[in-house]
């Protein structure tokens, strides 16, 4: 098989929100059949893995509409168009938990549904932690909760933790440490 990129012939688009659109291509695919992509577009995300000194890491708790429950997650935010993610992380974890990082290392990056959406999310991890409270989005309501860097296996398995972006952050920070 060769594969090859596809080829958009026509592209239109269907939506443009605040943070996410949706278009509809045709596109010519490796064997030159021609067939139709629908993609949501997305700016992109961080996720940030915050770990205290005492091998703590700060998780957040918030009602997701999409999901229609409450979720424990890492913290993280949509980027403004064009944004550098590692300020991105910097301003989401101030805003999420209220601390900054003396230390800010990129962890992975990876594409939460390629299938159909562009959204790729930067994940960092954050240690030697400090105040530094930010206001928070006016329509974001969070709670924190600091969690065992030993109990997040289990956490994960048993379902507490359920979103993508949390399981690999934190799966890939238990890799490395």
């Amino acid at each position: 098989m060769n594969l090859r990129p596809e080829i958009t012939e026509k592209s239109q688009e269907i939506y443009k929100g605040k943070y996410i659109s949706l278009r509809r291509d045709e596109v010519t695919v490796s064997n030159g059949r021609k067939t139709i992509r629908e993609v949501v577009g997305h700016p992109g995300a961080v996720a940030i893995v915050p770990i205290t000194k005492n091998r703590k890491i700060i998780l957040v708790r918030q009602y997701r509409y999409a999901a229609e429950k409450v979720l424990l997650e890492v913290p993280a935010g949509t980027l403004e168009i064009a944004e550098d993610p590692k300020l991105a992380a910097i301003r989401e974890l101030r805003e999420e938990t209220g601390f900054s990082a003396k230390n800010l290392k990129y962890l992975t990056g990876f594409w939460t549904a390629p299938g159909f959406c562009s959204e790729f999310i930067h994940g960092y991890l954050a240690t030697e932690l400090i105040e530094d409270p930010l206001s928070p989005d006016e329509d974001e309501f969070i709670e924190t909760e600091e969690v065992d860097i030993d109990n997040v296996a289990e956490l994960i398995r048993c379902g507490e933790i359920q979103d993508s972006k949390s399981i690999s952050c934190l799966l890939t920070t238990i890799l490395i440490l």
